[in-house]
């Protein structure tokens, strides 16, 4: 304090000082520590593993922890070809996780089936579950997974999270 009895300017208070809505806080925090559930049904799964690796490091987008868990996971990415024997197993973990959770379609087989229009492949995982992103490619590059992350965060940062909030606890429920 000086001598008048006024506080004197402190340039470590105001650096201290954030202001920002609760909405965009909310969203910084989730796009910057997304936990991937992986689910490599085939070729597609050796490029989502290489984007894990020191050369590509997916640790820089907050998604590093790879959780084989789905009830630790938001992110499910269906890495190749989804069977029908595998299809309502998909389903099943992606039913799992918590929400907010997002899911992202790794490669052409997980987007469309792929080359395969055969009784057997199902024709996009987008028919069982929805999808936030798709990512092209037989199979994508590491570097198309990571577009296809950064695509996610820029989504994940227009959301409404407090809208839940607002509303009255009988809609809610």
């Amino acid at each position: 304090m000086s001598n008048t009895g006024e506080m004197s300017y402190n340039s470590k208070v105001e650096g201290n000082v954030v202001l920002t809505r609760l909405d965009s806080a909310i969203n910084w925090i989730r796009k910057n520590s997304i936990w991937p559930m992986p689910m490599g049904l085939a070729c597609c799964a050796i490029e989502l593993m290489a984007a894990a690796s020191s050369r590509f490091d997916i640790a820089r987008f907050g998604a590093e922890v790879m959780r084989f868990s789905p009830r630790q996971a938001d992110l499910l990415i269906v890495a190749g070809t989804v069977t029908y024997k595998m299809a309502l197993a998909v389903k099943r973990i992606y039913d799992q996780m918590p929400d907010p959770k997002w899911c992202i379609a790794m490669g052409a087989c997980a987007s469309s089936g792929g080359m395969y229009r055969s009784y057997a492949v199902l024709q996009g995982i987008d028919r069982l579950i929805p999808v936030d992103v798709y990512i092209s490619g037989c199979p994508p590059r590491p570097e198309a997974l990571l577009e296809g992350l950064m695509r996610l965060q820029r989504k994940i940062e227009k959301e409404h999270s407090t809208l839940a909030l607002k509303q009255e606890p009988a809609l809610a429920s």
